[in-house]
């Protein structure tokens, strides 16, 4: 499915939301590595990721060919700002009707509404493509994270109070989040 949509910013630049397309593969790639160095929030590091840009826009037109999975990307002035997509659990009927989501967006774009509308965009889509559960964790740190998938609806299942192992903090408690669509 394809998506696309022109947001106003919180501070009055406009945001283009739509599919992430083979061509975007460097822009994309770029951004995820400059996410995964600005924040300790996502589940790992710049340093270990080693897709190369050929495995990008495989991914990327993957995704842009798929009727169940999306990836998103959000464009400020032409520069590839954030990330978001939905992801299948699996095609077997015993979980294939739930999906995952995940986001990132460069960080001097946070509180922009950016992340909020990806979101939104997001839900939309996997109720769209016939999903009926959507999941994410998040790191309980980041509570602006958290309190945008609770205000969008999500609902807290769980916790791992060692979910992920951070370099700088030590353990990070990962909380757990659903909705039904």
């Amino acid at each position: 499915m394809r998506c696309s949509k022109w947001i106003k910013l919180k501070d009055g630049r406009e945001c283009l939301l739509r599919n992430a397309e083979e061509e975007d593969g460097q822009a994309v790639l770029d951004n995820f590595l400059l996410t995964h160095e600005q924040t300790d929030f996502l589940s790992s590091y710049a340093d270990e990721i080693t897709l190369t840009l050929e495995q990008e826009r495989a991914f990327l037109k993957a995704k842009a060919d798929s009727s169940n999975e999306l990836e998103l990307i959000a464009l400020v002035e032409g520069t590839v700002v954030g990330l978001a997509g939905v992801i299948s659990i699996g095609n077997r009927y015993k979980v294939r009707h739930r999906a995952s989501f995940g986001i990132s967006i460069d960080r001097e774009f946070w509180g922009l509404g950016i992340g909020s509308e990806m979101l939104k965009m997001c839900i939309e889509y996997a109720g769209r493509a016939g999903y009926e559960q959507l999941e994410l964790e998040a790191v309980a740190e980041n509570e602006t994270a958290l309190a945008m998938y609770r205000k969008a609806g999500f609902k807290e299942y769980g916790r791992n109070p060692r979910g992920m192992k951070s370099r700088i903090s030590g353990y990070q408690e990962l909380v757990y989040f659903r909705m039904e669509l």
